[in-house]
């Protein structure tokens, strides 16, 4: 059995829940990602550390953003699996998603910017729309997809090869 100290500073998976401002369904499935590890007690209920609270609060904050929850499980196993990380491991984790970031904005900056030039136009067409088919390098020489096979560059017209 738990100590007294250890109950006081665990929650429930609802006071967690409401604390953290997310719905019960959401612990859980961040748990079976391995996002968060809450502790079983011997009636196979879940006790959620205070520490946990932060750590929730990063996982949404990331998510809003647009970072993947693969990237945010692999940033969150560098961290302390137990109390609350510091103002250092926040950083790391900041920085290493700053990055990440910076070429998604520089990306979707891009898809507006040529957007714009494609409104209205109706072409939406493989040969000619860079929004359709981005970076098409051999989209210059041929209309429409091509096949690599074999992972080479040999460039096949015949669909059903």
């Amino acid at each position: 059995m738990a100590s007294p100290m250890r109950l006081e500073n665990e929650l429930s998976v609802g006071e967690f829940a409401h604390r953290a401002g997310v719905p019960v369904s959401t612990l859980h499935f961040y748990e079976a990602k391995g996002l968060i590890s809450p502790r079983r007690t011997q009636g196979n209920q879940r006790r959620y550390p205070r520490s946990l609270l932060r750590r929730v609060a990063v996982i949404r904050i990331a998510q809003r953003a647009g970072i993947s929850l693969a990237e945010i499980r692999k940033a969150l196993s560098a961290l302390p699996a137990e109390g609350t990380p510091n103002a250092a491991d926040w950083k790391r984790l900041s920085t290493d998603w700053k990055e990440s970031l910076d070429r998604r904005i520089t990306a979707l900056t891009q898809l507006r910017d040529e957007m714009a030039g494609c409104i209205g136009c109706g072409c939406l067409s493989l040969k000619e729309c860079p929004l359709r088919n981005p970076r098409d390098e051999l989209g210059r020489t041929a209309a429409g997809a091509v096949l690599l096979q074999g992972g080479s560059d040999v460039v096949s017209e015949d669909v059903d090869a």
